[in-house]
């Protein structure tokens, strides 16, 4: 397939590193797809006979028909998928095969490939989070009112609603699906034509096959355009930045499944034993996709390092950016359905959440401002003041709630029993009605909209 230049074949080893056959071979309906826009192209402009591109155009839908029905041979001395469809195209139809490769180069060839895969990949993705979405907001507004410990340096903070804290996640993922967006817009560029790296003499319509495959405009420079990677390092940023959300869910959803949290609990479908302990319910699914994030994030890293040394044009180091992107947004896609299958499967302990904010006095910035709104106190004072009761109720073994009238008059003498209204857990995340907090009547709010919206979104897909 070389051509003429070469008289003796490659080494076994030279073979081994050379071929990608093995990993590339899924971008077969890319490839195929690619290459009908091609010679459409090419019979439209003149530039082989129309009878000619019929006869290329059936070949490789035959191509199509035996990869589906697991009767195509992929070869590793062919090295990669566009040699392996295009000599099959030579068996099937003989010589006039060998004009689809006019006016393009491998380079412009898997990269347009490569594009045409990303892109699908990411609007997979982008169902993904939308589903995961929807899900958590589904679950925040079932516990929209449901009250539990905020933390700050996973210390009790101040008590919040489970509802407003699965739709933080609702937000990282809306950030997701901006980032996977823009790379998109950015990567729908075509390449096709831009050949080797100079372009081509052959009078081809780039515009045509850049419409024919639903790329937005053909890329600009034939250099950039066979060279240029960031398509595949901006997808795994944002992919590195999705997993590290869903990372950070399931840390959550490991924190509240065990005994000394007690939240939460995760049914028999998403919860593993052990082989010597008995009494175990391991929430393996949030481990695996706590640990996917490593692999793909180190894709992205991966591919950085590939790419920092290389002049332009084309060079083979860039082989090795599929493999770490294959694996990476398997990775996100597998994490994405676990994590949507656990937030629905998960069953908040409203209770026990309950119990919980009560401790660690999470009140005392409620009753911090009361100092501040009834008696005038400024901030500052109140938080010293509010700080002397905490120590009070620390040395007593109480909650702040638990503190007679005469203890913090023992603080401060002007405080009167209305303040016992503002450190019970309930009032204090009633009380928080300022946008974006974490009332149950703005997490309603939220849920619901969040609700409609991915759900029209879904429909429209």
């Amino acid at each position: 397939m070389w051509g003429g230049r070469f008289s003796a074949s490659p080494a076994e080893i030279m073979e081994e590193i050379n071929a990608s056959i093995g990993f590339d071979k899924r971008l077969w309906r890319h490839d195929i797809l690619a290459s009908k826009a091609h010679v459409a192209m090419l019979a439209a402009t003149g530039i082989v006979k129309p009878d000619e591109a019929e006869q290329i155009a059936r070949g490789l839908d035959q191509i199509i028909a035996e990869i589906e029905g697991g009767k195509f041979a992929f070869s590793r001395k062919l090295e990669d998928i566009h040699l392996n469809v295009e000599s099959r195209l030579a068996e099937l139809i003989g010589p006039v095969a060998g004009k689809l490769h006019t006016a393009r180069s491998r380079n412009d060839q898997v990269a347009t490939d490569f594009r045409l895969y990303v892109r699908d990949e990411i609007e997979a993705i982008q169902a993904g989070l939308m589903g995961l979405q929807l899900a958590l907001a589904k679950k925040a507004l079932e516990c929209a009112g449901a009250v539990m410990p905020g933390f700050t340096h996973l210390q009790t903070a101040q008590p919040i609603t489970f509802g407003h804290h699965l739709l933080a996640y609702v937000e990282m993922l809306r950030r997701d699906r901006g980032r996977f967006g823009c790379a998109t817009r950015r990567l729908n560029e075509s390449p096709l034509g831009a050949a080797a790296l100079a372009g081509t003499s052959f009078p081809i319509d780039r515009d045509m096959t850049a419409e024919a495959l639903g790329f937005s405009r053909p890329a600009a420079n034939s250099l950039d355009a066979v060279s240029d990677r960031d398509f595949a390092l901006e997808t795994l940023a944002a992919a590195a930045i999705a997993a590290m959300h869903l990372s950070r869910l399931a840390e959550e959803i490991v924190l509240w499944t065990s005994p000394q949290f007690g939240f939460a609990r995760l049914s028999d479908a998403y919860s593993t034993g052990s082989s010597i302990m008995p009494q175990k319910r391991n929430p393996d699914a949030a481990e695996l996709v706590r640990a996917k994030t490593g692999r793909i994030a180190g894709a992205f890293q991966a591919l950085l390092m590939v790419m920092k040394g290389l002049p332009l044009a084309y060079a083979k180091d860039m082989q090795e950016d599929k493999e770490p992107l294959f694996d990476a947004l398997d990775a996100l896609k597998l994490g994405l359905a676990a994590m949507t299958g656990m937030v629905e499967d998960l069953t908040p302990d409203a209770r026990a959440m309950k119990r919980a904010a009560a401790r660690g006095h999470s009140t005392a910035t409620d009753l911090a401002d009361w100092l501040v709104r009834a008696l005038g106190l400024p901030f500052r004072e109140a938080h010293n003041v509010t700080g002397r009761i905490v120590a009070l109720a620390d040395e007593k073994g109480c909650d702040l709630k638990k503190l007679s009238l005469d203890d913090l008059k023992s603080v401060e003498k002007r405080i009167t029993d209305d303040v016992y209204a503002v450190v019970d857990v309930a009032s204090s995340v009633k009380s928080r009605t300022s946008y974006g907090g974490t009332a149950p009547a703005n997490v309603r709010r939220e849920a619901r909209r969040w609700i409609k919206r991915l759900e029209k979104e879904a429909g429209s897909r």
